[in-house]
């Protein structure tokens, strides 16, 4: 009696087990097959009921061998799905069509494919690309900027590096989407989307999210950070080797190892150590834990810089202005001299 109660209370951890490989197991042939939808239907089924005839087997003695079954068919599942490989080479959605790179000389780095889209709508729009060199002597601010659709918990972060305050480069780290595809959060997680680092003008990633995007709109919010010269240096150095990377070779986008937020996270490690925090995950708190770490200025409460960051009513005030990345800082609280 003994030996079966153990048997049983051994079984149930296991089934648990069994049935997130079947889940996953599921999600990677429904996304990620090459198949028509018959016979992704007959494989998807077969696999799932599979995967259930294995948790009965842990509980029936007689059917125990379902088990050892099921594992061999999710190892050729597993084995399947690590050989998929990233590419450049597919039909983009125009957004992310275009592949940004930079040369490197010294001080001074030229960054290809800047995008600058001429918008007339979120969907319609005229594609503009422009190259420019910077010098990362003059490289002094590293801005947070966070944009909200869905809540107070969910949000895109970019990051906006400033030159003087007089050039400012913005980079996001997105999806990158054939021209058939929408974004699905759960998709994300089986390589169904490349990694994109979009590097571009502040008028084109800031306002096609504060003038054009109405279905939801969303709300953008820009913190300045007291980031040292020398650590926004290293840090946008760590962008550039990354971007130069995925233009030779490309990697998956995943939704919750490899997306805004965590890119960023891992890109700050340059500077020293960063501690993991859960809302690094829960995006939308990002500019809270940099008010917590110390990162923006402290000497006013979160709340109120937060109300003085929201940049929406001056983005569309600014629209196409040659000097749009002055006027939507004019209100943003600068960070404390002590802190350069």
């Amino acid at each position: 009696m003994r030996r079966t109660i153990a048997r049983l209370l051994l079984a149930f951890p296991v089934g648990l087990v069994v049935a997130g490989m079947t889940l996953w197991g599921c999600g990677a042939i429904y996304y990620c097959a090459a198949l028509g939808s018959t016979a992704k239907d007959i494989v998807l089924s077969s696999f799932a009921l599979f995967g259930v005839a294995a948790i009965i087997g842990l509980f029936v003695r007689r059917l125990r061998r379902l088990v050892a079954a099921f594992l061999i068919v999710f190892a050729i599942v597993l084995v399947w799905f690590l050989r998929i490989q990233p590419r450049n080479d597919r039909d983009w959605q125009p957004e992310v069509a275009v592949l940004p790179y930079a040369d490197i000389n010294g001080d001074m780095v030229t960054v290809h494919n800047i995008r600058n889209f001429d918008y007339r709508s979120e969907t319609d729009f005229t594609p503009q690309y422009y190259d420019k060199t910077f010098d990362l002597r003059k490289l002094d601010t590293a801005d947070l900027i966070a944009t909200y659709w869905m809540g107070d918990a969910i949000a895109h972060m970019m990051v906006s590096f400033g030159f003087a305050g007089q050039d400012y480069l913005t980079i996001s780290i997105e999806t990158r989407k054939e021209r058939s595809e929408s974004y699905s959060t759960l998709a994300g997680f089986f390589k169904q989307y490349e990694l994109y680092y979009v590097v571009a003008d502040e008028r084109d990633l800031i306002r096609v999210r504060t003038n054009y995007r109405k279905n939801p709109p969303e709300d953008v919010y820009l913190y300045r950070t007291n980031a040292p010269a020398a650590n926004v240096r290293r840090l946008f150095l760590s962008y550039v080797e990354k971007i130069n990377s995925l233009k030779k070779h490309p990697e998956f986008y995943n939704t919750l190892t490899t997306n805004c937020t965590t890119n960023i996270w891992m890109h700050t490690k340059v500077n020293g150590k960063t501690p993991f925090d859960w809302k690094i995950l829960a995006s939308g708190y990002v500019p809270l834990l940099a008010y917590e770490w110390g990162r923006l200025d402290t000497r006013l409460p979160f709340d109120e810089l937060r109300r003085r960051g929201h940049i929406n009513a001056a983005a569309q005030a600014a629209n196409d202005a040659a000097d749009f990345s002055q006027r939507i800082r004019a209100d943003v609280p600068a960070p404390p001299p002590a802190a350069r």
